[in-house]
């Protein structure tokens, strides 16, 4: 690879008019964080709420359930609806995409419809679920990139059929940071009787997301990463009369319509999303995710995408300008912020900028920045000019 002498950006501190939240993000005191896509960092913000939690689990025990941390859990579908433009009664809580991806496919019926459709980009997560019901009859079809950027929706398109039960694919692809059309690829499935899923892990809390404008019938994200909830809190957005058609083939208590009953003679799901609920909540998660979304709400996505995408075009033009060609979608409005960039040994890579204090995360061939709200031209700057030295070596 070939690489410059310098940066080609100037080192002047270019804030922004979120620079101002900065402060409230601990790991920027010696650290220049740039790997939200694996883990949004941590907020003042969520470290109280999770100390909140705790303070109501060491005064009032399990009491706290009856009134304090149920509403918890109401408060928080609600907050995730609002996010991506759904109902309460339209979310489920999870503690892992896996486990929303289980809930939806134990609930389709695959006899006349036995092809599921992902792409070669999706985190494997989506394929997994349903190559492992192969043996139950269930086809994977997997449709390839032709760029290893992104998937034509044509080509998604050619493999939909009237056997077709689920398209089940990313909004954003993690590979690449590319943007889907999930509008067209919703239009696409619905066209052969099929049913959409949109993993949006790497879109919710950086991108604008509408459910009903994109006519998907099943979105899960969660707090990991563009949400600034940590670990073990997802959810699940199920369309509404689907949800009251579906009846999924898992089942855990808080499914059930009347839980309390403890009645073992019985399955009565509830008449909405919660059906595709299985067991207790992770508290702790559920605070944690209270507390992020604080941010993203009080900011709004609209802001926060209009700053992330001008980083992301900074980060881009000062790569390129280091004779580093990042492997990112081929317009700017196709770009999340994940920046993908070149490098024979990318571990190696991301070894040497956390050695100097650069936080960035390793994808094969790439090493992986993504840049969020927090965020400074100047963090790309020094993240660059390391790696660039670790390059030259």
């Amino acid at each position: 690879m070939a690489l410059a002498s310098g940066l080609a950006a100037d080192r002047t501190t270019a804030s922004h008019a979120l620079a101002r939240y900065r402060s409230e993000f601990p790991i920027f005191r010696d650290r220049i964080y740039l790997n939200t896509c694996s883990l949004g960092a941590l907020g003042e913000r969520t470290r109280r709420k999770v100390a909140e939690f705790l303070d109501l689990w060491q005064s009032r025990g399990a009491s706290a359930w009856y009134d304090v941390w149920w509403d918890a859990l109401g408060e928080l579908r609600r907050r995730y609806g609002r996010i991506v433009g759904a109902l309460p009664s339209e979310i489920a809580l999870a503690p892992s995409i896996s486990v929303a991806l289980s809930a939806v496919a134990e609930s389709l019926d695959y006899m006349k419809r036995p092809k599921v459709i992902v792409t070669s980009l999706d985190f494997p997560t989506v394929a997994y679920q349903w190559l492992a019901k192969q043996a139950r009859g269930v086809e994977v079809v997997v449709v390839e990139s032709p760029d290893q950027v992104s998937v034509p929706v044509e080509a998604i398109a050619r493999a939909v059929d009237e056997r077709t039960a689920l398209v089940a694919t990313s909004h954003v692809y993690f590979t690449s940071g590319a943007i889907q059309d999930i509008a067209a690829v919703a239009a696409t499935a619905h066209a052969k009787g099929a049913l959409c899923l949109i993993d949006a892990y790497q879109s919710v809390g950086q991108l604008p997301v509408d459910v009903k404008a994109s006519d998907v019938d099943f979105l899960t994200a969660g707090g990991l990463k563009w949400l600034l909830g940590g670990t073990g809190i997802v959810f699940l957005y199920v369309r509404e009369a689907l949800a009251r058609r579906l009846a999924p083939a898992v089942a855990g208590w808080f499914g059930h319509r009347d839980q309390f009953a403890f009645d073992p003679h019985a399955l009565a799901f509830h008449d909405d999303a919660r059906r595709f609920e299985l067991g207790t909540p992770a508290l702790a998660a559920i605070y944690a995710q209270l507390g992020g979304l604080e941010y993203i709400e009080e900011i709004g996505v609209p802001a926060i995408r209009a700053v992330t995408a001008a980083l992301t075009e900074d980060l881009i033009v000062r790569a390129q300008g280091l004779g580093v060609r990042p492997k990112v979608a081929a317009r700017a409005e196709q770009r999340s912020a994940i920046v993908m960039l070149p490098a024979a040994d990318p571990h190696a890579a991301v070894r040497h900028l956390a050695s100097g204090g650069v936080i960035a995360d390793a994808r094969p061939g790439h090493v992986r920045l993504s840049p969020f709200f927090y965020n400074l031209q100047d963090d790309h700057g020094t993240a660059l000019e390391r790696l660039a030295t670790h390059l030259r070596h």
